[in-house]
């Protein structure tokens, strides 16, 4: 059975060989990356399609963001993996609405822990928490639905 978690790490595997492909073909990487993992759940691949689509469409707006917030790293220099997982995190805070800002930032750190280095999770913890405060800040955070996190618990997470 596929979950979210597999459809957010095979979007971050299509996001990594389309990087490191330099190509700016969407449907070949859903194809043969993501389609052939969730093809027996619907709901999970039209996840996945989305999430990939978006990530991609907003890869400009999250690299201005991230390099406002990744400080002393330039967005091209961060590890490609982490860099994929900052983008598609800070996709899900500004472009889905019905996902809690809590989950996309610890789902980004979980995926971080199994597929890069072992300071990854640390460094995208505090890259998305500094994010998340901003947008909050500037009101650009807009999440509906049930379940929800307010950001005090996030920033509490941050801390522990």
């Amino acid at each position: 059975m596929s979950t979210r978690r597999h459809a957010r790490e095979c979007v971050m595997q299509a996001l990594y060989a389309r990087e490191m492909a330099e190509d700016d073909s969407r449907d070949y990487y859903i194809q043969t990356v993501i389609q052939p993992e969730l093809q027996d759940d619907g709901v999970l691949l039209e996840f996945a399609k989305k999430l990939f689509r978006t990530t991609i469409a907003t890869t400009d707006e999250a690299d201005t963001v991230i390099a406002k917030h990744a400080e002393n790293w330039e967005v091209h220099r961060i590890n490609p993996v982490d860099r994929c997982l900052l983008r598609m995190a800070t996709a899900e805070l500004l472009e889905f609405e019905e996902i809690p800002p809590k989950v996309s930032i610890d789902e980004a750190i979980d995926i971080a822990k199994k597929y890069s280095t072992p300071r990854s999770g640390n460094f995208i913890n505090g890259v998305l928490d500094s994010i998340l405060m901003d947008l909050e800040r500037q009101d650009r955070l807009h999440k509906t639905g049930r379940g929800l996190v307010g950001i005090d618990s996030i920033r509490d997470r941050a801390r522990s």
